[in-house]
């Protein structure tokens, strides 16, 4: 059941299988408390490599339930907010929508263990920007009267 406190973000890249499944893991743990994290790809890879795995687990990331899956118009629909991690709007599913942001993160498929603890290392410092973009956001809550 969605949470009202937390965005609703669509992590996207092309395969789902390095970048965005890195976003979402990293949102999961450190970004809970605003953001309500998936991920999807443009066109699906049909898995996740090792390195993936590798990179989050050497970080301390969970990789519990990621799997690389195509997007589809109800998680695109359903999403607060879909941050595109190719940096490109090639797909028309990006014309005329407002809840896309843009993260140009360089993709680290096939790379080695160093590329992709750079990818991670990136993608990290960008959702916790993001959460705390989002928790400046909140509203604060009022004082009771009286």
């Amino acid at each position: 059941m969605p949470n009202p406190d937390r965005v609703h973000v669509l992590f996207l890249c092309l395969g789902n299988a390095c970048r965005s499944p890195i976003a979402e893991s990293i949102a999961r743990r450190d970004a809970a408390d605003v953001l309500d994290p998936s991920s999807a790809g443009l066109t699906s890879l049909g898995y996740i490599p090792p390195a993936t795995f590798q990179a989050l687990q050497s970080n301390g990331y969970s990789s519990e339930s990621l799997s690389s899956k195509p997007i589809t118009r109800e998680a695109w629909d359903a999403a607060d907010l879909i941050i595109n991690l190719s940096g490109t709007r090639t797909d028309p599913l990006f014309h005329h929508s407002d809840k896309v942001e843009d993260w140009n993160v360089a993709d680290p498929y096939g790379g080695s263990p160093e590329v992709y603890q750079q990818t991670l290392e990136d993608i990290a410092a960008r959702v916790h920007a993001l959460a705390d973009r989002l928790r400046r956001q909140r509203p604060t809550p009022q004082a009771p009267k009286g």
